[in-house]
């Protein structure tokens, strides 16, 4: 599905200087937020700190 996407200015600037840094362009950074906060929808609060302390299991052990 085609669709044009005019960011505000300070939207628009992060993903620009992003993309000449780190290599993919604009479109596919503002593609994959995208996909994220899809994913992150559904999900309630505990659910999300149980993936984060699964994901970061090693750094918060390294932190006690």
């Amino acid at each position: 599905m085609a669709m044009r996407l005019r960011l505000p200015d300070d939207l628009g600037a992060k993903p620009a200087e992003h993309a000449r840094r780190e290599g993919p362009g604009k479109q596919e950074l503002v593609i994959e937020a995208i996909r994220d906060s899809q994913d992150l929808v559904g999900l309630k609060a505990d659910d999300v700190l149980a993936e984060l302390m699964d994901s970061d299991a090693e750094i918060l052990d390294y932190l006690k």
